[in-house]
């Protein structure tokens, strides 16, 4: 069975950047999605359509495929008190925090000036190349359940 929509794909990878440091791992067949559902990042999907079980395949995908490239207009100063007051605020924390439309967004503290609070709402892999080595575990038919609720179903979660 191929990779194509609605299929439930099961995948092991490695992610590592440009560089050859690992930045994520999945195996033992533990990531699963539903293919063209937008549940990964677009070049990847791209990338595993049409592939079949035991395939393996090694993709670059760049940021305008995947995370986006950094922008600047997402680093912004925000006041102190737009922080909890009991908890003393250090770079590399990280919050979540509300968009304009009330959508959330994770924001990353990079630098603490006076009662100034440096924020980057850029997600941690915008502007990296992505290598993954990635072997297709399985592919099956996603069930209705699945398709309607939008993320694979572990068979041994009943009450789902």
């Amino acid at each position: 069975m191929q990779v194509t929509k609605h299929k439930v794909t099961i995948i092991d990878y490695t992610l590592k950047d440009n560089d050859g440091k690992t930045l994520d791992k999945s195996s033992d067949g533990n990531f699963a999605y539903i293919h063209g559902t937008n549940s990964i990042i677009p070049g990847l999907e791209n990338a595993l359509e049409g592939k079949e079980p035991g395939d393996d395949l090694s993709v670059r995908i760049e940021p305008k495929d995947a995370y986006g490239e950094r922008d600047l207009a997402n680093i912004q100063k925000v006041p102190r008190d737009m922080f909890p007051a009991d908890i003393d605020i250090k770079p590399d924390m990280q919050f979540q925090a509300q968009t304009q439309d009330g959508k959330p967004l994770f924001v990353k503290v990079t630098a603490v000036e006076g009662d100034e609070i440096v924020v980057d709402g850029n997600h941690p892999l915008a502007g990296v190349d992505l290598n993954f080595d990635i072997t297709i575990v399985d592919v099956r038919d996603a069930s209705e359940e699945e398709i309607e609720h939008g993320h694979v179903h572990n068979p041994a979660d009943e009450d789902h």
